[in-house]
């Protein structure tokens, strides 16, 4: 069964390198997908000086739609989306995300910050379904429509799937991992309003279920 990591990814040329890095250590990843979704920054560049598959797309396309390039660009039987902006992903990490869909335990992993920073861990705790961290069978997109649609919905969009359709689910305690907030990356200001921005697109895909 073949494995690939996918990570959609929008000016990160900060941190993408490194999660690159961890993942090349786990021995069952057989490819590395970066979907830079309209980059500004050398994000497909550091990408692909760390040797993962780049796909640049000239536009932002969104979360939802960076995820259905890099899907319809592998071959693998079982992705691992990660997110750009970790900070403190270790190998462990995704192996743990990766071995229950690989042994047949659970279609789906979701994963959960635990003791990385209070922010994010309280953001997860009460709103599991955000987490940017899944493996996930291939087969159950061909059961998704519009996903590129959701933009930052994404995962809504999977959680409302795999529990209308009865999918078995695990979730996995991501310790000692976090992210970069969009307060860090663009200011409070632009933060504060990109947030806004992604909450609005999450509330959007909710009020469609």
């Amino acid at each position: 069964m073949k494995t690939a990591v996918i990570i959609p990814a929008y000016n990160e040329e900060r941190t993408v390198g490194e999660i690159i890095e961890v993942v090349k250590q786990v021995p069952f990843v057989n490819e590395t997908i970066v979907v830079s979704d309209g980059s500004t920054d050398n994000t497909a560049e550091v990408a692909e000086s760390r040797g993962a598959k780049v796909i640049a797309l000239p536009e932002n396309l969104g979360k939802g739609g960076a995820m259905m390039v890099g899907i319809n660009n592998t071959e693998a039987n079982v992705v691992l989306f990660l997110d750009a902006d970790l900070i403190g992903l270790q190998p462990g990490h995704v192996v743990d995300l990766l071995l229950p869909v690989l042994e047949g335990r659970a279609e789906m992993t979701v994963g959960i910050f635990e003791q990385g920073r209070l922010a994010t861990d309280l953001a997860q705790f009460f709103a599991p379904y955000l987490s940017g961290q899944r493996a996930v069978k291939k087969d159950l997109f061909l059961h998704l429509s519009d996903l590129e649609m959701t933009r930052f919905g994404v995962e809504v969009a999977l959680t409302r799937f795999v529990k209308t359709a009865g999918i078995s689910v695990v979730e996995v305690e991501l310790k000692d991992m976090t992210h970069i907030m969009k307060e860090e990356k663009l200011g409070i200001i632009r933060g504060f309003l990109a947030r806004l921005k992604m909450y609005w697109e999450i509330a959007k895909c909710v009020g469609k279920g």
